[in-house]
């Protein structure tokens, strides 16, 4: 099994090779939809430090999309994947995207955290007194672990087939949502370079 540096990679690696398939699993509800004219791109992992040689904030893989028309404004995705749930922390992305947004002079950031088993943390987080709140942040909460991977068999979404092995199978279906993965790799993707390079995809811990 890929040790935490290997899948953290192979995640960032899968979320930039298929951005629009990986928006549409993840982020469903702000994803551009299959229409769009849109232009997907990674921008830059590291934050500006406040002074040169001290500490920065890294993102797990930061997603510009823009609307080639003009219908939508450009929206920034900051994604982070999390597998311990137990580690993550609401504080730290909230901090991820307010320097996102002061980067690019945008407040249109939408936080998506990709929980690799179950038990995934969703609510706001929420600064202020009894008598209101002065700060409110909430985020996408997408959980492999508790998905069924039986909704998800015959999904014509590239990602969403790669993870089937990380979603909920029933006892003695396990093969199945293998074989269906390895079958929507080759039949989604015709460039023999990428089924080869995600073939043996371990970007997530196995589940037992």
């Amino acid at each position: 099994m890929a040790g935490p540096i290997s899948h953290d990679q192979n995640f960032k690696n899968l979320i930039v090779d298929y951005p629009r398939e990986a928006l549409a699993f993840f982020a469903p509800e702000e994803a551009p939809r299959p229409a769009d004219a849109v232009r997907i791109v990674p921008v830059r992992e590291e934050q500006l430090q406040e002074r040169l040689g001290g500490r920065y904030r890294r993102l797990d893989v930061p997603l510009l999309a823009e609307w080639e028309d003009g219908t939508r404004q450009a929206i920034l995705f900051a994604f982070e994947e999390e597998s311990d749930s137990q580690r993550f922390s609401p504080h730290r992305l909230a901090h991820y995207c307010l320097d996102l947004a002061e980067m690019f002079g945008t407040r249109r950031v939408v936080p998506v955290v990709v929980f690799l088993r179950t038990g995934a943390v969703r609510g706001t987080l929420a600064l202020g007194t009894g008598r209101r709140d002065y700060l409110r942040f909430d985020y996408l909460a997408c959980a492999l672990g508790d998905m069924s991977a039986s909704d998800w068999l015959d999904s014509d979404n590239l990602v969403a087939r790669i993870n089937l092995p990380n979603m909920q199978i029933r006892a003695g279906n396990r093969m199945t949502a293998y074989a269906s993965a390895v079958r929507g790799l080759l039949n989604l993707e015709p460039d023999p370079n990428q089924r080869e390079k995600y073939v043996d995809f371990k970007c997530f811990p196995i589940r037992k």
